[in-house]
Parts: C-alpha cells; structure tokens; sequence
C-alpha cells in the first residue's frame, strides 16, 4: 500500500542549497561527480516514496544558469559496444540521447571526455560523429600504475598529458552513462589543471546511496546493497569520518577503500592537507534530510529487497547471475526478519494458482486492494487480472464481460494459424488493444481504459515467470513485477 515517505520539494530545496555552499568555499568553481542515474531514477523512487524519478532533473534545472555539464565514456567501453541493461542503447548513444535531454532543459552541455584513449577506431569513429554534431570532444589517457603511483599522476605526464576542458559555469556536473567510465579520474584531472592555472578549484561527490546520515542498517541502506548485489557493494561506517570528528556516518566499501588515495592526489595537487578528512566530506548528498516518514520508507525498501530477491531467483534459474548474489539477497533479508511472503501479492497469487491448477497472478493496487486473476484458453493470467483490476477501479461490476469471447477467440486463431504464434492465450498487449478497439462504441470499457494509468507503481507477482510480452508490457504500465522462479508449463526452452 502507497504510502508517502519522502518530499520532493524539500529535497530539491535541500540540495541546491548544499550544492551552492560546496561552490562557495572553492572560489566559485566546482567539479561535482554526479553517480546513479539522472534520469528514471526508479530505484530511488522505490524505497523513497515520494521521490520523483526524474528529481535530480529537476534540480539541475533550479541550478541551470550556473551549470554546465560534461560526459565521459571510456574508450574501451565504445570499442566493446557497451550497451544499458535498462535501455538497451550502447554508452556512446546514451550520451547522444543525454544530450538532447538537458538541451530540451535548456542546461548547457560543454563536451564529452573520452577515457583511457589509445587510438582505438571505434572510439575515433565516435569523435567524428561528435564534431559532425558540433559537440566538443576530449581526450584522457591511461596513466601507469594508476592510481598507486600519485607522483606521476600529477605531472606532466600524467593529468598534466589529458586535454582540458575549458569551463564557464561555476558548477560542472562530470556524469557518464554508466559505471566505468573515469568521472572521478575526470574531475581530479580537471583540478589539477585548473590549479596548474592558479585557480582553487574544488571537487564533490553526489551519490544518492547509501544515505551517508542514515544508520548502517537501516531498510533503505540495506536496500541499496540488495540493488548492487551483483557488485557484492557492502556498506559501512565510514572509519575516517569518526576518526576525524567522532561522528557515525554510513559509506560504502569502494568510496572508503579508495579515500586514502583521492586524498594523497588531491593534497599534491592543492597542497592543502586537509581538503578533505573524510569519504563523508566529500558528498552533497541531502537525501536523508527530506525523508518526512521514516517508517513509510523503511517498510518500502524492505518490499524492494523482496523484490530484488524474486528477480535474483528468476534470473538465477535462467542462468544470468550466480547464486552467490541471491544468497546475498538472502542475507539482507534474513537481516531484516523478512521472508518471500512479506510481499503482500505473493500469497495471493499462489493461492489462486493451487486452486485452479492454472498460472494465475495476483495485484497489489495503491491502496491495498488484492486483484487475482488466472490463465484461460483465451487470456493469460496477466491480461486476466488486469482486467479485473480496471474493473475495480472503475467500479464495474465483475459479472460483467467487457470483451466478448466471440471477439477474443478470432484474434487467437489470427495469432495462432495465420501469423505462426504458438501463443497459448492472448497476451496483455492483445487484450489491451482489443479493450481500446471496443472503447469506440462502449462507455463501460471506456470507462475502465481510463483506469489504466491508475495500475502505475502497483505489484504484481506471478505463480510462474512471465514470458517476454506480458512482462514487458507490465513494465511500461509502470507495474512492480516479480514471479516465483518456475518455468511456464514445463518449458524447457524459455
């Protein structure tokens, strides 16, 4: 059940006014790490109810005449044609898609850097498009020994050999597609130059997780070792922080084991021993402090760990992760006393499929309601339920067909003997399109069409995984998906 945890409003506030003071106390000049995602941030939307995907957009947007931004990808990652799980576009056509982003916003986007350059021919075929599109490109070169050997790193042979991007903006935000790709490398580079020119430049970190004034184990911060599961991310406290000045604050294990080194690089550059004391010191990140209900957002991110472990399972089965990272997932939950069935649509769902001896699925809406419904020899389980959920919401009776059989079944046999589906029922999109059809002529499917975007941020959990059609349709509904990890009808190939 929704329930709000966390304000937007106050987040933005929180953070652009952090932000501006970090930029004050650097001679107006900051190189801001920007991690996660700026856009679709949904994770964070998960375990914050209330926080908006697209927040860090938007704060971007109140800090617009002060800012610029500069994309980095490594070289390597373009000549391997890395792709985004989650958008399924390589890194080097992220930062196309990026860009027109925050041009559409109206934030200035100076170049891109490439990373760890050595010629390779993707990387300069990629410089070409850049130059042919009028953006700016730099170049960044891989450093020996890097980053144990400090005395070369800043030299003239090390940072000294990269290109500088010239800035104008007092913020410059050095974010990048994915991870990997040198944005902390970047920013030091971009210091070091800047004060190779007599100017005190500063650099920051925004990280959203973990939330660094949240205890250690706290749901949300627990939640975010369930999202990095596969990178074995551990959080914890972060050792220079109470060492320096006796507070408890939360890090993760990457930021502290590197600390000691960013510190050594930025003390030869600046020359000043105390720049930064602290992994802790060096973030921005005012997330905590707009949290306005503890308990909504500890009893979300304990529902998104449950969720991280069914995907694990699934994906497990299908042989994309390691079972390492779903006993890791066990862990977080073992730590929180939670169990599979913590999940308020999972009981419901397998209840209905021991019934009926059927798949079936069962829904979670906003406000608590449970929604079931089970697979027939025209609809699937998910078009079934979804159904009867509009219905629900739109207060029609359940007796009431809204699709005829005699209109369904014809669509079936077009799937099944003229287009060589071997569809066992008619997917959600199938059906979905038949409702919209109908609406032209009937108020009472018109009416439970308009429900539609009322299904955005439910769950939904299945008896069996899902094939590809529903599932994804389901994803674009904005619909929270999980399935127990058991192959539709004895399917050996899935």
């Amino acid at each position: 059940m929704f329930k709000k945890g966390f304000s937007n409003e106050l987040y933005v506030e929180k953070q652009a006014h952090e932000i501006k003071e970090r930029i004050a106390k650097f001679d107006g000049k900051l190189y801001l790490e920007f991690g996660g995602k700026l856009f679709d941030d949904f994770h964070a939307s998960r375990v914050l109810p209330g926080f908006e995907p697209d927040a860090k957009m938007k704060l971007l947007q109140t800090l617009s005449e002060d800012t610029e931004i500069i994309f980095c990808i490594s070289a390597d990652d373009i000549e391997k044609t890395k792709v985004r799980a989650d958008l399924g576009i390589s890194y080097d056509m992220d930062i196309l898609r990026l860009t027109d982003e925050f041009k559409a916003m109206g934030i200035t986007v100076n170049g891109v850097v490439l990373t760890r350059y050595n010629h390779q021919p993707a990387a300069d075929n990629f410089i070409t498009k850049l130059s042919n599109l009028g953006l700016k490109s730099y170049k960044h070169y891989s450093i020996p020994n890097y980053p144990r050997d400090v005395k070369t790193i800043v030299s003239d042979e090390g940072y000294g050999k990269n290109d500088f991007v010239e800035t104008t903006k007092p913020l410059v935000v050095i974010t990048a597609p994915g991870p990997g790709s040198g944005k902390l490398a970047v920013c030091l580079s971009q210091v070091y130059h800047e004060h190779k020119r007599g100017r005190y430049a500063g650099y920051a970190k925004f990280e959203t997780f973990p939330v660094w004034n949240l205890p250690l184990k706290h749901p949300v911060n627990l939640a975010y070792e369930a999202a990095t599961a596969d990178l074995m991310d551990v959080n914890m406290i972060d050792p220079f922080h109470l060492e320096a000045y006796g507070e408890t604050t939360v890090n993760y294990n990457r930021d502290v084991e590197a600390f000691p080194i960013v510190k050594t690089i930025l003390k030869n550059i600046t020359g000043d021993e105390n720049f930064y004391r602290s992994p802790t010191d060096m973030g921005v990140n005012m997330v905590g402090n707009a949290i306005i209900d503890d308990e909504a957002c500890r009893y979300a991110s304990q529902q998104e760990i449950i969720y991280r472990y069914y995907t694990a399972l699934c994906d497990n089965k299908l042989g994309k992760v390691g079972r390492n990272q779903v006993e890791k997932l066990e862990s977080l939950m073992n730590q929180l006393n939670l169990t599979p069935f913590d999940r308020p649509c999972v009981t419901p769902a397998n209840e209905k499929a021991h019934q009926s001896g059927r798949h079936s699925v069962a829904y979670e809406l906003q406000d608590g309601t449970i929604i079931t419904g089970k697979a027939s020899d025209v609809m699937s389980a998910t078009s079934a339920a979804t159904i009867n959920a509009l219905k629900h919401l739109a207060g029609i009776n359940d007796a009431i067909h809204l699709i005829p059989a005699a209109v369904l079944v014809p669509i079936l046999d077009l799937k099944r003997n003229v287009l060589g589906s071997k569809a066992s029922a008619l997917k959600l999109d199938d059906v979905l399109l038949a409702l919209t059809v109908a609406s032209n002529t009937n108020p009472t499917v018109q009416l439970a069409l308009a429900q539609l975007p009322k299904l955005r941020g439910a769950d939904l959990h299945s008896s069996v995984m899902l094939r590809t059609g529903d599932s994804s349709t389901l994803k674009k509904l904005g619909v929270r998906t999980t399935c127990n990890d058991i192959f539709p009808e004895n399917s050996t190939y899935f």
